[in-house]
């Protein structure tokens, strides 16, 4: 301790030295020893420290007055709460001195020191104490202060501690407030506009009455409308005060609006332009409220993008058709307009540019109104492509991209299979304006400013991506400016990769013939582009080469463009860049693509240079850094109908191939596998055995559960061998069968790996291979169920039967004349009462897969066999029997089904099983097969409709859904009837058998489903509980799978949607558990199914939702029951993705119910599960938290800011913050999956 005081004696000892170098490295020493996290400094030092520093502000060196400056900042957090108000009475009093170098030093010391201040949540008074002290200051200096600079400088630390620590002046609120209106009026346009700054900062932690009084002196002050001046700082003033607050500023709108459409008219260019600024910030931060308005803003928008008083366009339009005849006279009129005006006061281009950027924000909020835009507002852009001020071009090109972005079909599944009529009329009036565009556009692309041609390439490249092949017949219009921009030497070079990224969209998304008429021009500028000295010119070049290739050879049909005399400038260039070793690593792997692609479309025209480079390619395969883009790229040549001969690298080639098999990168796996495959299919007459056991004994390692698309491709390449090189199959190791038959046994065998080992038996069974025929594959197969004791434990899950049932299945099927005695084999050990339930289990469930293919009706006993199995004590075998008996039926319907019929109908106690079977036969059965049997199935189904059992009805249901789609016109229309049916039960089977009828694909129900959907919502409304439930779950699933139908009847079926997310005090009732009292709350399934409906038409229909309707219904949810909590943290979160403003505006009635959660802590007797339960619930509120982080703007938040800063104190709460945060990067970035 007294060292440091000594040594920081003896440099404040320095500080008074006359020699200025002396008092710059003292000063420069204490600043290291100040920023030291150990030092502690005693009162005295303090005192002293304190007062040097002071002191050296005033030195007259700049440079020591600069360091002490900094010192500033270390010295707040290590000094006692007295000495910073020292600090700050001095530097405030300096601030109003007269020297103004002086003043400067201490302006810039006091953001320091408020920058260093700790932050309100650590609980410390002292920034509160000296904030008030600056804060008193700083008003009195802007109020009464004549020196314009001090209150410039007053202003903008102001401004800095409102933006930092508003939140803690809330006392100075309204001394603030009545000190900056006046400001607005001062003479100097500089002051008004940091008073405006400052205002905006204000307004964000203020409370109501003082946001109001503000709201109400900018109204009053609007609509007096003293000069034109000071009414431009008021609309300045309220659209800032928009963009910090736009959530406040809604109520306000419908006063303000109509005063800033007046100025609007008013003729002073200014003016109008901030009129639009305001108008932008209205329509992005108020996006509900100026909703009314949208169209007379968007006239005021489309009259002023073209408002242009002092400049004549009709000139050009004449020009090109006189080709620039110019008259005589025309020149003595423009010269005698020069007198009177010159260019520099013309700022009517600012009025232009900010109606464009208003129109922008237009488009970008408001999806609903797409085809009055293409009506209104895209001729117009489009007339105003001809712009001359640049700045302005550039924001009409913005405009237009944000409306050609807003008509992008949405890319995702949801909408592929659901594609009304409705997203198809922009496209088509988009497409007839495509013309006018092109010819608004060509001849800008040989201009000579490069920012109005990128501007060109951009909104040209949108429109390509938007509408493929749109710009076909005018690619003779585009052609010469392209080539230009990539041959003009005064191109920079980000204009040379726009344009040729342009080309590359345009090539991928047009036909190859439309380009073959400009090929001889288009070539050589693009080679010239590889051999460009900057890395990113040559990797955009050698994509577009490589498409190129594609199109001046495509090999998916016949073509009678000549390709060869470009083969050796193609092959050339990138062979310059695929020798080239110290190039940069995107440009090694775009080459070795390109390459790959010059040899597969044009290998028969290179004859001696293919082996040389395919040797490259070798060397390529070597080298770890280009490996996987080589594997790609021999894929692909590999695959070439040309027949490329490869036998110059494949024996060097394969075992460096098989070799990548056991590396650990996943994607070098895959791929290697794919090439293999295809190599195995078009080579396998130049390949050695030696070559293909090298791979053989790599794969028993990859195929395995842990991996099933790993697995699936291996198995897949296995499939391709036994078809294409039987005789290398003696030599698969039995390591590989064994890994197949323990990957038949896994419970997680499905769908895609599951039909490529299916395929693989087959195609194995037919080679014949010792060893390996029926009979050994059958027994592998189900040894496990053969094999487990006599006793009913089952030791492989039940999946594992449906697995190698179908496998069983699938090799009967290649060995028919197997098939029938393993079928009665199964038959006698299901009969043989010593069979365990695995025994029998797999009988049926293999007789039901072989019953589906095949004809079973040689075999007698079946019926009597399985009905006895429905009465055994296992529920396992009772449903596998079940199973088998719908399977059966559906590959031998006019046996089996009447049969089955009668059963229902005789035996009430087999009837679920029964129905099992049925609803088995409906799903599987082709709709013509099942067309004579209807009738009949429906009135069995309809007797059982309004059963007791909640099981029976869902099959039931299930069965009336699927069966109404092998008949919608008739059988809709009677489901409909049923509706009104006084029985409840019978109610709730009829909207979930319509559950069942909505699938993902389209299907031809779906035009009559959409004319009565209305009717079946209504249920929403139905007095049974359980019916509002199922109508639910109805509705979620249309707006799952199938929004279209629901889209239009949102307007309607909402207000009930968000009734039944209501907590309905009558349906909570107690329930005595011998001493304890329990509380049931009948009404939380059905608000579940509610909140779940709401989450799916986030996905599916967010774009007609009222987004703050719906936030207020989330809000109630955040204070629910758990399960519902659970849900609306993960809808908090994704609508913090997909409406960032609604979500922002809502902050702080979203943030408390969250600040509850992650606080609770649970009592401390309680179970185990309740604190489960407690954690699983902290860390989705947490997950929520973190979402709302990502928000841009969010910081600006007084209340986030304190719950972040309370989240840090907590150990605990920082702990979770951070285990999410580790979560979320370790994710792939689902949103970009999302939100394509």
């Amino acid at each position: 301790m007294t060292n440091v005081s000594y040594h920081i004696s003896n440099l404040l000892e320095k500080m008074t030295s006359t020699d200025k170098d002396f008092r710059f490295m003292a000063t420069n020493d204490l600043m290291m020893e100040l920023q030291k996290d150990s030092i502690k400094l005693d009162e005295d030092s303090e005192k002293k420290v304190v007062k040097m520093l002071l002191k050296l502000l005033e030195d007259k060196n700049g440079e020591v007055q600069n360091l002490a400056v900094k010192c500033l900042g270390p010295l707040v957090s290590k000094v006692k709460e007295y000495q910073v108000e020292t600090i700050v009475d001095s530097l405030c009093t300096n601030m109003l001195s007269d020297k103004e170098q002086l003043r400067d030093i201490s302006s810039i010391g006091l953001k320091t020191v408020i920058s260093e201040l700790p932050p309100a949540s650590t609980g410390s008074t002292m920034t509160a104490n000296v904030c008030k002290k600056i804060t008193a200051q700083l008003t009195g200096a802007i109020g009464k202060q004549e020196d314009v600079s001090v209150q410039l400088e007053a202003l903008d630390i102001l401004s800095d501690m409102l933006s930092r620590l508003g939140g803690m002046l809330y006392t100075f609120h309204s001394s603030i407030l009545n000190c900056l209106l006046p400001q607005l009026t001062s003479p100097r346009l500089a002051v008004r506009k940091r008073a405006i700054i400052a205002l905006g900062y204000l307004v964000l932690t203020c409370n109501g009455n003082i946001f109001s009084e503000l709201m109400e002196h900018l109204l009053a002050e609007l609509k007096r409308n003293e000069s034109t001046s000071t009414t431009r700082t008021y609309i300045q003033c309220i659209a800032g005060i928009s963009r910090q607050a736009g959530h406040r500023t809604g109520e306000y709108l419908e006063k303000i609006i109509p005063l800033v459409v007046r100025y609007c008219n008013v003729e002073d260019d200014e003016l109008r332009e901030y009129c639009f600024q305001a108008f932008e910030s209205f329509v992005r931060r108020c996006p509900k409220e100026i909703g009314p308005h949208i169209p007379s803003v968007m006239g005021l928008c489309l009259k002023y993008i073209t408002y242009d008083p002092n400049y004549n366009y009709d000139n050009e339009e004449e020009e090109e058709e006189e080709e620039m005849m110019e008259t005589e006279n025309g020149e003595d009129e423009e010269q005698e307009s020069d007198d009177e005006y010159s260019d520099d006061d013309d700022i009517s281009w600012k009025v232009r540019r900010s109606a464009a950027k208003c129109l922008e924000a237009i488009v970008g909020t408001r999806h609903d109104l797409l085809q009055d835009f293409y009506k209104t507002l895209s001729p117009v852009l489009i007339g105003r492509f001809k712009e001359r001020e640049e700045n302005v071009k550039a924001d009409i090109f913005c405009a237009y991209i944000s409306l050609l972005k807003q008509t992008q079909p949405i890319q995702s599944w949801l909408h592929a299979s659901d594609a009304g009529g409705k997203e198809e009329i922009p496209l088509t009036m988009l497409q007839n304006q495509v013309p006018n565009i092109v010819k608004a556009l060509h001849k800008q692309l040989k201009e000579k400013s490069i920012k109005s041609r990128q501007g060109c390439f951009s909104l040209l490249t949108e429109l390509a991506n938007v509408l493929p092949g749109c710009l076909a017949d005018h690619i003779s219009a585009l052609m010469p400016g392209i080539i230009f921009s990539l041959a003009d030497k005064s191109s920079s070079s980000n204009m040379r990769i726009d344009t040729l990224s342009f080309l590359h969209v345009l090539l991928c998304n047009h036909q190859p013939e439309v380009f073959h008429p400009h090929i001889k021009a288009l070539l050589p500028p693009v080679v010239t582009c590889i051999g460009d000295p900057f890395y990113k010119i040559t990797s955009e070049a050698l994509l577009v080469t490589q498409q190129l290739v594609k199109v001046i050879r495509p090999l998916d049909k016949s073509c009678a463009f000549d390709a060869k005399p470009y083969v050796k400038d193609l092959f050339s260039g990138t062979l310059k860049r695929l020798k080239a070793a110290d190039i940069d690593q995107e440009v090694k792997e775009r080459a070795i693509s390109c390459m790959g692609q010059i040899v597969c479309n044009l290998g028969d025209h290179l004859s001696g240079d293919l082996p040389p480079t395919l040797k490259i390619f070798l060397e390529r395969l070597k080298n770890e850094i280009t490996r996987l883009t080589t594997v790609k790229a021999l894929t692909l040549i590999a695959s070439s109908p040309l027949k490329i001969d490869l036998r110059p690298i494949l024996g060097e080639g394969f075992p460096i191939l098989a070799s990548f098999l056991r590396k650990n990168q996943r994607a070098l796996k895959l791929s290697t596998l794919t090439a293999l495959d295809i190599l195995i299919k078009n080579y396998s007459d130049s390949l050695k055995p030696a070559m293909v056991e090298s791979v053989l004994t790599e794969l028993p390692a990859l195929i395995s559960e842990n991996d099933l698309h790993v697995s699936q491709v291996a198995i897949v390449f296995l499939t391709t061998l036994a078809k294409v090189y039987p005789s290398s199959l003696s030599k698969i190791s039995g390591s590989v069968l064994s890994e197949l038959f323990q990957l038949v046994h896994s419970p997680l065998l499905q769908g895609g790996a599951l039909n490529a080992i299916i395929d693989f038996f087959q195609a194995l069974v037919i080679t014949k291979t010792a060893n390996m025929g029926y009979a050994e594959l059958m027994k592998q197969l189900t040894s496990p169920m053969y094999s487990s004791p006599g006793g009913a434990s089952v030791t492989l899950h039940k999946q594992a039967y449906y697995s190698v049932a179908k496998c069983v299945a699938a090799l009967s099927s290649a060995c028919p004349k197997e098939a029938t005695r393993v079928a009665s084999q199964f038959i006698q050990d299901v009969k043989n009462p010593k069979s365990s339930t695995a025994v029998k289990m797999l009988a049926f469930l293999s007789l039901a897969e072989m019953g589906r293919t095949m004809n079973l009706s040689a075999q007698k006993e079946l019926k009597t066999v399985i009905l006895e199995a429905f009465a055994s004590p296992s529920e396992e075998v009772k449903s596998a029997a079940s199973y088998a008996l719908g399977n059966i039926s559906a590959g031998n319907l006019k046996e089996y089904l009447p049969f089955m019929l009668k059963e229902i109908g005789s035996q009430p106690k087999r009837q679920y099983l029964l129905l099992h079977s049925l609803k088995e036969v409906i799903s599987s059965s082709p709709a013509d097969g099942l067309k004579p049997y209807v009738e009949d199935i429906w009135a069995l189904l309809f007797n059982h409709c309004e059963c007791t059992e909640e099981g029976t009805r869902n099959v039931v249901a299930e069965c009336l859904g699927k069966l109404a789609l092998v008949n919608p016109s008739q059988l809709l229309p009677r489901l409909k009837k049923q509706l009104s049916s006084g029985s409840p039960h019978a109610r709730s089977t009829v909207v979930t058998a319509i559950k069942f009828t909505i699938s993902d694909q389209p299907q031809p129900i779906d035009l009559l489903l959409k004319g009565c959907i209305g009717d079946f919502l209504k249920t929403l409304q139905d007095p049974d509980l359980n019916v509002r439930r199922v109508a639910l779950a109805m509705f979620n699933s249309a707006a799952h799978n199938k929004p279209s139908l629901i889209r239009d009847m949102l307007n309607t079926v909402l207000p009930h949607l968000y009734n039944e997310t209501k907590i309905r005090r009558e349906l909570i009732r107690e329930v005595e558990m011998g001493p304890f009292k329990h509380t049931v709350d009948d009404g939380l399934d059905v608000r579940k199914a509610a909140f779940e409906c709401m989450y799916s038409l986030l996905e599916s229909c967010l774009d007609r939702l009222d987004i703050y309707e719906y936030l207020n219904h989330v809000e109630d949810g955040l204070k629910d029951h758990y399960d519902i909590r659970m849900l609306t943290f993960i809808m908090l979160a994704r609508l913090s993705t997909l409406c960032p403003n609604a979500v922002l505006q809502r902050l702080e009635r979203l943030i408390e119910p969250l600040r509850a959660t992650c606080s609770t802590k649970v009592k401390a007797g309680s179970v185990k599960q309740e604190f489960e339960k407690q954690d699983e619930l902290k860390r989705s509120a947490m997950r929520a938290v973190a979402a709302l982080l990502t928000i841009p703007e969010v910081e600006k938040s007084p209340v986030m800011a304190e719950f972040s800063s309370q989240i840090r104190a907590n150990p605990e709460m920082a702990s979770l913050y951070e285990s999410i945060q580790k979560d979320s990067a370790s994710l792939p970035t689902t949103e970009s999956m999302d939100m394509n």
